[in-house]
């Protein structure tokens, strides 16, 4: 039987040297990862842990965990993961249910450790490391001869509710779901791959045995908080290729911005999971860095990555855009089933469950007979996912407790969700059922927008009459200043549907607000002029901001000419690269507003921000893009900008504290992640 550790094994033994680990700036080679492993393998033996034991672990995103994974296979155990971030409580529940022999973390377990045969992750691998350094070990003698159905290890799905279940894989089941990700994807040994999820999520455990499967490297990264993470992880290591979910695709590009394509441009692939890529997000990133080769892949904790979907080829044909993807051939079967479970000849109108079948699905759940039972049946593993087949392709419609049943009409939220979503204005989108208003369909879609620069509902609901069936037009439209996601940043429908419910007794966001929580920095316009009536007004809503002492001593220049708008730019560009101050962001503005203010006065920077900040939420109210530029607030006195500014009548002894760009906007602006950890009620 083919195992993860006998192929390290081997891959140490010919290529010792090789990087197979890496986090900041520790690294492993292969030749370190066998034998640390070994090296651990026996401090678990010590610790009495024998073959078919369960082992608990926390899988913190650092080498230990590898090590530690690889270790507990060599000891002939079975690996139980635990999330990194869950909670005591949660970590010592799934030690329990799992009749594990010791818990490895260095999370505090407070009281909830008393009952746990806990021990420090960190430390034991720290002890088995210094072991391997100063001992010869016999590598060979640690390869495992497992039979195919022996149980490997078992995964805790990460449940919003409900007790967790544990998803058992044998060695057969881990293999086949490592060697599917290699062929679907085309991992290369050649690769160096950035792991930035969790490693207990089966998305990234499946990514993890391939890449070292292969013989390529492994780069870890504790999340996608930090797009800078990133950018300095490629660079450091030559990260040809990622693993992402869509999510963390919206994080990067809000914080990388325009410098996007330049950071992971000249990558080979790019592999999205534990969730689909919106038919929007599908045209942007592959517009966006057209050289990298993008994936979608469907799968789950109880089958690995089953579907795989060329995201670069089907954003080619508007008939497979919005495809799931393929099963992979010759390895998972699939076939769609009524509400009966017979099998049927599926399609747009007549979807149904989706079952699939192949040597990567699970053997059962932990102590779960029952639920076992139910999800796998004559061989086969059937799945909560409503779907159909077209040619080669499935198509998801959904999960089948989130179908909308209008009037007997069965409803896809992705359906409407990808629709909706190309409307501009749409930064993205959740849909879900509610019980009609009018007492008569039973259910309507409601759709809940995160809205972008120029959202206007009418015209949203214009754009969905055009495009789908009547019935599958939301009745109910809600501004949310962002999707609820769960742990794998999955949208959670769940919390849509209590924010629903919450919103129906108590409506708080009022065009105001919204219009304050919509508003994205927009640095590209198209050629449209700014009318002047529409100038006068946001100057306007400027002079009317609040002013320290009502001094009032600010200054509003405007300019509007193709041709001052190029010499102001380029002035700016000299004067801020003589002086070393950082440059950037203006693009092709229609109109600049220039805010200064009298030196003299101690709060002229609050009151030009106040003002700047008036005009650019007047602005987007009229669907006009704006962003703040700054570099000139220590560049009055000098030359070429001073001269400038002088044509301009500014005052000498003015301060400029903003410069608003302003125009029609081609797109967009990218949603920026908000940190609401900030705020403190007492």
């Amino acid at each position: 039987m083919n195992t993860l550790v006998n192929r390290i094994i081997d891959i140490s033994k010919e290529f010792s040297e090789k990087k197979a680990v890496s986090y900041k700036d520790e690294s492993l080679t292969y030749g370190e990862l066998a034998s640390f492993s070994a090296a651990l393998s026996k401090e678990l033996q010590k610790l009495g842990v024998v073959s078919g034991d369960r082992v608990c672990y926390s899988a913190v995103s650092k080498p230990e965990t590898i090590v530690m994974y690889l270790a507990i296979h060599m000891a002939g155990a079975v690996a139980v993961f635990l999330d990194k971030n869950g909670t005591p409580e949660n970590m010592a529940g799934i030690y329990k249910s799992s009749g594990a022999k010791v818990l490895f973390t260095d999370k505090p377990m407070k009281e909830w450790g008393h009952d746990c045969n806990v021990i420090s992750l960190r430390e034991i691998y720290v002890r088995a490391k210094e072991a391997a350094i100063t001992n010869d070990i016999n590598i060979d003698s640690y390869r495992i001869e497992a039979e195919e159905n022996k149980l490997s290890e078992i995964l805790f799905t990460t449940g919003t509710t409900g007790k967790p279940k544990g998803v058992k894989l044998s060695y057969k089941n881990v293999f086949n779901i490592l060697s599917n990700t290699i062929e679907g994807i085309g991992i290369k040994d050649s690769d160096c791959l950035l792991m930035p999820l969790p490693l207990n999520h089966s998305f990234a455990l499946r990514v993890v045995r391939a890449v070292l499967y292969k013989g390529a490297t492994l780069v870890l990264q504790n999340g996608f908080t930090f797009a800078k993470d990133v950018e300095k992880n490629v660079e450091q290591f030559g990260c040809n290729s990622m693993a992402c979910v869509p999510a963390s695709y919206e994080v990067m590009r809000s914080q990388m911005q325009d410098m996007f394509p330049e950071i992971l441009g000249n990558m080979r692939f790019i592999e999205f999971g534990a969730g689909s890529l919106s038919i929007q997000q599908r045209k942007t990133i592959t517009s966006l860095i057209p050289k990298v080769q993008i994936f979608n892949t469907w799968g789950s904790s109880e089958s690995g990555g089953a579907i795989f979907c060329n995201v670069s080829e089907v954003v080619k044909n508007e008939e497979y855009i919005g495809a799931l993807g393929i099963p992979l051939a010759g390895k998972v079967d699939i076939k769609i089933l009524d509400e009966n479970g017979n099998e049927i000849k599926s399609s747009p109108d007549h979807p149904g469950r989706m079952a699939l079948r192949g040597d990567m699905q699970m053997v059962g759940y932990w102590d779960n007979e029952e639920e076992t039972k139910k999800t796998l049946v004559d061989g086969w593993l059937l799945t909560g996912d409503m779907a159909y087949l077209k040619d080669e392709y499935v198509f998801m419609l959904g999960r089948a407790d989130n179908i909308i049943n209008v009037g007997g009409e069965k409803v896809s939220p992705i359906e409407v969700e990808n629709i909706a979503g190309q409307c501009p204005g749409v930064v993205e989108c959740g849909c879900i059922g509610v019980a009609d208003p009018q007492g008569v369909l039973g259910q309507v879609p409601a759709l809940f927008v995160v809205a972008g620069t120029g959202y206007d509902e009418d015209n949203l609901k214009k754009f969905l009459a055009e495009k789908i069936e009547r019935y599958k037009i939301p009745q109910c439209f809600k501004y949310i200043e962002k999707l609820p996601r769960n742990r794998m940043q999955k949208v959670d429908y769940k919390a849509i549907r209590a924010e629903w419910e919450k919103g129906n007794s108590e409506e708080l966001m009022n065009p105001v607000i919204r219009n304050i929580l919509s508003r994205r920095s927009i640095r590209k316009f198209t050629d449209k002029e700014v009318p002047k009536d529409v100038l006068e007004m946001l100057v306007k809503c400027g002079y009317h901001a609040p002013s320290g002492h009502n001094m009032q001593s600010w200054r509003f220049t405007v300019l509007t000419k193709h041709e001052d708008i190029e010499n102001f730019k380029e002035i700016t560009k000299i004067t801020s690269e003589e002086h070393d101050v950082y440059f950037y962001g203006f693009e092709n503005p229609m109109a600049l507003i220039v805010i200064s203010n009298d030196e003299r006065n101690p709060y002229g920077c609050q009151d030009a921000s106040c003002a700047a900040e008036n005009i650019m939420l007047a602005a987007s109210s009229l669907k006009l893009g704006s962003v703040w530029l700054n570099p000139l607030m220590t560049l009055r006195k000098f030359s070429p900008m001073k001269e400038l500014l002088d044509k301009y009548d500014i005052p000498d002894n003015h301060v400029v504290w903003a410069t608003i760009a302003l125009g029609y906007p081609v797109s967009d602006g990218v949603k920026l992640q908000k940190n609401d950890k900030v705020v403190r009620y007492f």
